[in-house]
């Protein structure tokens, strides 16, 4: 919502926006674009009458703001529905969707055509550091953006990337989330097979291989997954990984303290060699979909791995955040039981003689439910000390289904590593800044503002840095 203000205002439109609550970084983005950004939700926020009020997804009848447009008759809208009739209509657009890895992704193939010369116009769902910015406006004849299979909005309840009528598509996995609007897998799987169904006979799709994918034992079911729905494909479908039968077949992957460097073979024989800063096995799958699609396009092997090795990843995404007194503080996104594996995979390899702490909100509307409680569970046992706040709102999830805090640190101390609950970032900074030690590394994974222990862990450690 926020980019779609940017890229409205960018067009000549007057912008404002209401929200809840605001936060960093996308608070910080709108203020920086001079996009005023009412708090909280009230009706004054639409004086004057607004011409038209795009509606996000997170609203529902109820909302103070929403009563006054529907009693009135305020002409509204979707985001999805905006943006198609207003910025992807004539361009060649490239969605990238899947249960992860999409911010991330996105914004390596928008580099990758941003070096090429070919001024392509993007939509990112977050800041990527290489443009600082989310969204970007061109002249070129691609649009590159995120696709979301969450819901559309209050009136249309279908995924978002339905929307967008790609032409292209990466998909880099298919698994169990938003379970507060998809019964289970198979309705996962539907969504995508919608979306898979609509790229045109010349199009092409891009999609992950699991295989054996480290730290993790799901990789045959995703990988069934993925095969179901790349069944309603009418275009050419490629797939990579590091599986045999990938066409984009990752090797040789190291993943160095200061770089990460693999190779790729291409149908087989030998086509590049990648490197860049950024760690994480999951961020070399990202990068080698981004560099497949682009190959279609024409884009030469030198190219795409000069735009990797340039990649400045997206905020938000195993984002140094501090450095205080040889701790270092880490921000993630990751709010699923896989990403938080694969982040904290990564964070090992990156710094393998730390203690490494993960500080987690179940703030997202699966981890606030206990669907996934036990994968939960054995993903953060691999960190040395977990700490979880109290789950956020956990009076709007029915008390059978939601995340029992009490269970899953009992599996995670029954793996042998350390794991408590507090009530809030305060109570957890007041926690653990005594016990924190040179070289600890805290890795804080939330997707939401989690009570500005952002900006609280770090002020409290240079306050004692400062006594000493």
């Amino acid at each position: 919502m926020a980019s779609l203000a940017g890229m409205l205002q960018e067009r000549g439109f007057r912008v404002t926006g209401s929200d809840a609550a605001a936060y960093p970084p996308m608070s910080t983005f709108l203020e920086l674009l001079g996009i005023p950004v009412a708090q909280p939700f009230a009706e004054a926020n639409l004086n004057p009458r607004p011409d038209l009020v795009v509606v996000g997804n997170a609203l529902s009848r109820g909302n103070v703001e929403l009563e006054r447009l529907l009693d009135e008759r305020i002409p509204f809208c979707s985001l999805p529905q905006l943006l198609h009739d207003e910025f992807l209509v004539g361009k060649n657009v490239l969605v990238v969707a899947g249960t992860h890895g999409k911010t991330t992704t996105t914004s390596m193939l928008a580099w990758i055509f941003e070096t090429a010369g070919l001024q392509p116009s993007f939509l990112i769902g977050g800041i990527a550091e290489n443009f600082g910015r989310s969204f970007g406006l061109s002249e070129g004849k691609h649009f590159i953006l995120e696709g979301d299979e969450y819901d559309t909005a209050f009136f249309d309840k279908g995924p978002k990337f339905l929307h967008y009528f790609p032409d292209s598509v990466i998909l880099t996995s298919v698994e169990f989330d938003h379970a507060d609007i998809y019964k289970d897998l198979d309705a996962v799987e539907t969504a995508f097979k919608r979306l898979v169904n609509l790229v045109p006979r010349r199009g092409r799709i891009v999609a992950f291989d699991p295989g054996e994918i480290s730290g993790e034992s799901r990789g045959e079911s995703r990988g069934e997954s993925m095969d179901r729905c790349l069944k309603k494909a009418f275009c050419p479908v490629e797939r990579y990984g590091a599986s045999d039968r990938a066409d984009w077949k990752i090797e040789n992957l190291k993943l160095h303290e200061e770089r990460t460097t693999w190779s790729v073979m291409r149908a087989g024989k030998p086509w590049a060699n990648f490197e860049f800063p950024l760690g994480g096995e999951y961020n070399v799958w990202n990068a080698t979909a981004a560099a497949a699609l682009a190959a279609n396009y024409e884009i030469s092997r030198n190219v795409i791995a000069k735009a990797l090795a340039t990649f400045r990843s997206v905020k938000r995404r195993l984002e140094l955040k501090a450095e205080v007194n040889g701790i270092t503080i880490i921000d993630d996104f990751a709010h699923h039981p896989t990403a938080i594996e694969q982040t904290i995979l990564a964070l090992r390899a990156r710094y393998p003689q730390s203690r490494l702490w993960v500080v987690l909100e179940p703030r997202s509307n699966t981890m606030r439910r206990n669907v996934l409680q036990d994968a939960l569970a054995r993903s953060l046992a691999l960190a040395d000390q977990v700490v979880i706040a109290a789950i956020f709102k956990s009076e709007a999830i029915p008390e059978p289904e939601r995340l029992d805090l009490n269970r899953v640190v009992s599996e995670i101390q029954k793996r042998g590593k350390q794991a408590r609950i507090f009530a809030d970032a305060d109570a957890i900074v007041n926690a653990i800044v005594p016990e924190l030690r040179q070289r600890d590394v805290v890795a804080i994974l939330s997707n939401g503002g989690f009570g500005g222990i952002y900006e609280k862990l770090p002020r409290r450690l240079r306050g004692l840095a400062a006594k000493a």
